[in-house]
């Protein structure tokens, strides 16, 4: 997803634009995460996240720190805010079980 969101509306106070935005966001995840992973075992959905006043402007940010950066830009005062959202499918991690000793 590549949206730019106005977090402005003449009809509605800023705070629910900003929830309205925040809404999107989330139920778009939560659609990408529904989705059918190749091996569902050893594989996880994962978000390559930008967010921005304007495209040009949009840093890298972690999934988990995109709610607290959509409050920052709209902080500064922007009328607009650029979000990126890229699903990808990551291995997960190797556990490593403990083997014990017996002495």
């Amino acid at each position: 997803m590549k949206k730019i969101f106005k977090l402005t509306d003449e009809k509605k106070h800023e705070d629910r634009v900003l929830e309205a935005v925040k809404n999107d966001i989330r139920k778009y995840v939560k659609r990408e995460k529904k989705k059918d992973l190749p091996d569902k075992a050893t594989m996880y959905w994962d978000f390559d996240c930008k967010i921005g006043a304007t495209a040009d402007e949009a840093k890298v940010v972690a999934y988990e720190e995109l709610i607290k950066a959509l409050d920052a830009v709209k902080a500064t005062g922007a009328k607009e805010c650029y979000v990126e959202i890229l699903a990808k499918t990551v291995d997960k991690p190797v556990k490593e079980e403990v083997i014990q000793e017996e002495e």
